[in-house]
């Protein structure tokens, strides 16, 4: 519906799931739960392994604990042989490890910066009717062919002039996911489409099409208007968790670039 920065989308993603509790039947964060060649488990790397499986579904159970400490051994005994070769000592492997602290840390951070800062459910109310506003009242059923030329694009218009069918056609677009379906996009809103594309459709009535080519980033397009109806938003309820995901990014992406704004980065 609204395209974000993929930074701000991969942060979030990690950032805004809580974690579940950590296991309280193993004590306290300090100690040991196992040691391998005389290198000691911690408590808090147990914890941490656990709440990640239970975060992805797992059950709390004694199978759980028991996998979960087999495994860890496991990654120890690998983990010593590496060292032994001396993996750890390589630059890119070192540049490896400190990667994936800096994402550990980072997304500690932002789980606490979004949890800090809720969003009001004024801010998604107001979001979710400018979406709304935006989406218009129609929806249209279109299909395409894409090529990659003007000269093809008016070449697959002449054929259609001449009787030929629009699905037949098709078949020599250069959209994959369309092709095999005689060009048919489904039902859409006009926002779902690049602005060239969306402007040729809205101005077509039913069974027609386009009658010169559509240029657009992707090439051009020979599009046909299959039908329209009226537009149906989701309900507001349904679409809340989107929308406060949706808030969550911009709330990232304005806080990375006020700290990048603030930095001295020679």
């Amino acid at each position: 519906m609204i395209k974000l920065s993929r930074l701000a989308a991969l942060l979030v993603a990690s950032a805004i799931v809580s974690a579940p509790a950590l296991a309280a039947d193993k004590g306290s964060a300090a100690g040991t739960v196992a040691t391998v060649n005389g290198q000691a488990i911690s408590q808090n790397t147990y914890n941490a392994f656990v709440a990640e499986q239970k975060a992805q579904g797992a059950p709390d159970s004694p199978e759980l604990q028991n996998a979960v400490k087999e495994e860890l051994v496991r990654r120890e005994l690998l983990t010593q042989e590496a060292k032994k070769k001396g993996l750890d000592k390589k630059p890119e492997i070192q540049g490896q490890m400190e990667l994936a602290k800096q994402a550990v840390l980072i997304r500690a951070y932002l789980s606490d910066y979004v949890r800090a800062n809720p969003v009001s459910e004024d801010k998604l109310k107001k979001d979710y009717e400018a979406i709304k506003a935006s989406l218009g009242t129609t929806e249209y059923k279109v299909r395409h062919i894409l090529v990659a030329s003007e000269d093809e694009a008016k070449g697959i218009i002449a054929k259609l002039e001449k009787g030929d069918k629009f699905a037949d056609l098709a078949k020599q677009s250069k959209d994959p996911g369309s092709k095999d379906n005689g060009g048919e996009l489904g039902w859409s809103a006009p926002n779902a489409y690049v602005k060239p594309f969306s402007e040729a459709m809205t101005k077509l009535k039913k069974g027609e099409y386009t009658k010169t080519p559509v240029k657009t980033d992707f090439g051009y397009h020979v599009i046909q208007l299959d039908d329209t109806r009226p537009l149906t938003p989701p309900p507001y309820e349904q679409v809340k968790p989107q929308l406060q995901q949706r808030a969550s990014q911009q709330q990232v992406e304005a806080l990375v670039k006020k700290l990048r704004e603030g930095a001295k980065v020679n």
